[in-house]
C-alpha cells in the first residue's frame, strides 16, 4: 500500500478510518491529560492548562500529521484523578496498533508514573491574550522541547 499523504489525525471516524488503513505509518497516540478543577480558586488555572495543552497537541498533530493521531483530551477531576487511568488507557491503545502513547499534561502529579507510561509534562503558558504570531512562536519552543521525547522512544522500536 502506498503511503497519502494526511493533513490532520485526530480522534474522528474519517481519521480514525484512515488510521486504520495506514496502521503501519500511523504508530503514535497522543493524549492530552486535562486537568477540570471547578473550584473559584482554580477554575481560571484550570481553563489555562486546558487552552494551553489543546493548542500544543493540535500544534504537534500539525507537524507530525501522518505519524500520530491526536486522541481527545482525556478530561478528570482532583477526585477522579487515578495512577491507573493512564496505564490502562494506554494497553487499549497498544491492542488497537499503537506502538508508540505519549501523555501530555501540565498536572505534575503523573510524572509520578513516568516510569511505567511516556509522560510528557510541562507548565502551562497562559495564550488566551496573546496574538497569533506570539502564541506560534511559543507553541514552537514547547515543540523543540517535546521533539527529543518523541524521537527517543521512536527510535527505541
Amino acid at each position: 500500500m502506498q503511503h497519502e499523504e494526511v493533513y490532520e489525525m485526530y480522534f474522528n471516524a474519517s481519521d480514525v478510518t484512515s488510521f486504520m488503513a495506514q496502521k503501519e505509518f500511523i504508530d503514535t497516540a497522543i493524549v492530552p491529560l486535562v486537568t477540570v478543577d471547578l473550584t473559584s480558586e482554580k477554575m481560571k488555572q484550570s481553563g489555562t492548562e486546558a487552552d494551553f495543552l489543546l493548542s500544543l497537541t493540535s500544534f504537534i498533530e500539525q507537524q507530525f500529521k501522518g505519524r500520530l493521531l491526536l486522541m481527545p483530551p482525556f478530561s478528570y477531576s482532583a477526585t477522579l484523578k487515578n495512577e491507573d487511568m493512564p496505564k490502562q488507557l494506554e494497553a487499549q491503545l497498544h491492542n488497537a496498533g499503537f506502538k508508540h502513547v505519549f501523555f501530555i499534561t501540565c498536572d505534575h502529579f503523573w510524572t509520578n508514573i513516568e516510569d511505567e507510561v511516556n509522560v510528557i509534562w510541562l507548565p502551562a503558558i497562559p495564550l488566551e491574550s496573546m496574538d497569533k504570531g506570539v502564541k506560534n512562536s511559543i507553541l514552537e519552543d514547547q515543540l523543540r522541547q517535546v521533539i527529543p521525547m518523541l524521537s527517543t522512544k521512536w527510535a527505541q522500536i
